[in-house]
């Protein structure tokens, strides 16, 4: 059973298996497949059983957890929280020095985030990894639900093109990518600016954004942002 810091709440198993699933991937972007269209192109005549796979990763006698390891020794942790009444997916992140996890992010009805730029989603995509999930556009599509980055590259759809075409059986890749891009998370798009070496987000309901009376604390914020970045102390270039 996977052991989380301070997240002792739920039947917590690891839920690798649903990785070589292809329509985990359209289940798992669903917030961010908004509207009809995006669904006809994500799901296509797999709707009746995308619904029995959701219904499977949401049933509360399971939790299933995907472990996302990081150079830093940091790991993010996508947490499919099915406690009844109060179902989400939790993105967390912990380091073993640390007491309990940090929430990146939360995708449900009562969202928080954004919890990551598209630089920094690319860095911790391919960031290698010995154990949880080391695939790079595993990564990439699990952690994508975090993204909320108002300045994204012109070329952002083209891995994102290849992990959809790489590991699910969307018929169009490329416009599900632009359509995953235009909606990105349940929030606003953010703006990320560098301040004292730490990325930091104008998001309203971003832990990301020091302004906010909940936003998590300094060292944390700069610890967390060497961390998706890859390198200590050296956070990359800021989104375009």
């Amino acid at each position: 059973m996977p052991q989380i810091p301070g997240h002792e709440g739920g039947p917590l198993i690891e839920g690798n298996a649903y990785l070589d699933h292809p329509l985990f991937w359209p289940v798992h972007l669903g917030s961010c497949l908004r509207g009809e269209d995006a669904q006809r192109a994500a799901f296509g005549a797999d709707w009746d059983a995308a619904m029995e796979l959701y219904r499977a990763l949401s049933a509360d006698r399971e939790w299933p957890v995907f472990s996302v390891p990081l150079r830093s020794g940091h790991t993010i942790y996508v947490v499919y929280r099915n406690l009844g009444g109060d179902q989400g997916v939790d993105y967390l992140i912990s380091h073993p020095t640390w007491p309990v996890a940090e929430t990146l992010a939360v995708d449900d009805g009562h969202f928080m985030g954004p919890g990551a730029a598209w630089p920094e989603l690319l860095s911790a995509a391919r960031q290698p990894a010995q154990e949880g999930v080391g695939d790079t556009d595993a990564r990439l599509l699990l952690l994508f639900p975090t993204l909320g980055d108002a300045r994204l590259p012109d070329d952002a759809a083209v891995p994102l093109t290849a992990a959809l075409a790489a590991l699910t059986l969307i018929e169009e890749p490329a416009e599900v990518a632009g359509m995953l891009l235009e909606n990105q998370g349940q929030w606003e798009p953010a703006h990320w600016r560098l301040a004292d070496g730490v990325w930091i987000n104008d998001g309203g309901h971003s832990y990301r954004n020091p302004r906010n009376a909940f936003a998590l604390s300094a060292g944390r914020l700069r610890e967390i942002s060497n961390a998706l970045n890859g390198e200590e102390g050296q956070p990359h270039r800021a989104s375009r």
